[in-house]
């Protein structure tokens, strides 16, 4: 527990003035049984409060009434029982006291709702400050893809759509020097749940598949557009549709795009 803040909630003077809920007021007593600051604390509230009301009702309310009665011309109001206007000074005093620890709950009410207010707009600002940093990535990321696709050293692939996804298609940018394979694959359809893309480089003759990764994030990835290294000397790239983590080798009647690496 933040003994600080919990102190600087206002919750300890409502439970001081008996505005706390039942159950409230309980989970406050086993705080104060936990925490002897919190404790002291409340001590100190209670303290002041009396203090208060000492000063707030009279002390001597027969010198009070004795000044009313020189300035008070009206004889009915100087035959009243002293008594009976001692009492009715002493209310006021009290009712004083009251006003005042109303204006100090609505006080403390206040003040929790501008925190509140405070930590809402601390939340915007962090989530301003989040959609521009995304922006400056997604810019840096669109330069970055830009220079690749315009080298001349990138070799770019077309994938055509096969048996299982006729209408499918993909792109792979293969940088030999960076031994880097960017793929596009905005136009492949969204993979069932549980199902994953799977890119597999692969040498013809003999036929060998090797696995360069999974495109894990379609779904969430905007742009369609995944980094994957290889290092292989690529003869074709194909990419199949298997169970969710891949698989050792391609499930062949789950092949959705296939393309050739032309000849140098």
């Amino acid at each position: 527990m933040d003994i600080e803040e919990y102190i600087s909630s206002g919750i300890l003077e409502l439970y001081v003035y008996g505005a706390l809920t039942e159950e409230e007021s309980r989970e406050v007593s086993k705080v104060l049984k936990e925490h002897p600051e919190i404790r002291e604390e409340v001590e100190e509230i209670e303290h002041a409060l009396q203090q208060l009301a000492s000063t707030a009702a009279p002390y001597n309310p027969e010198a009070i009434l004795s000044s009313i009665k020189e300035k008070l011309s009206d004889k009915k109001v100087i035959g009243i029982e002293t008594r009976r206007k001692t009492n009715w000074v002493a209310y006021i005093g009290w009712a004083a006291c009251l006003v005042l620890f109303v204006g100090l709950f609505f006080l403390i009410d206040d003040n929790n709702e501008l925190r509140e207010q405070l930590n809402s707009e601390k939340a915007r600002v962090a989530r301003m400050e989040q959609q521009i940093a995304d922006a400056r990535d997604d810019a840096e990321k669109t330069r970055e893809l830009l220079a690749v696709l315009r080298d001349k050293d990138v070799s770019r692939i077309p994938l055509q759509g096969q048996n299982a996804a006729p209408e499918a298609y993909a792109t792979v940018y293969w940088n030999k020097e960076e031994n880097k394979a960017y793929i596009d694959a905005k136009d492949l359809p969204e993979p069932p749940r549980g199902k994953v893309y799977q890119v597999w480089s692969l040498k013809l003759e003999p036929l060998t598949p090797t696995s360069i990764g999974l495109l894990d994030e379609f779904t969430s990835d905007d742009n369609k557009i995944f980094t994957l290294e290889n290092a292989n000397e690529s003869e074709a790239f194909g990419i199949t549709l298997e169970p969710e983590g891949g698989s050792e080798s391609p499930t062949m009647d789950q092949l959705y795009v296939l393309g050739a690496v032309a000849a140098p």
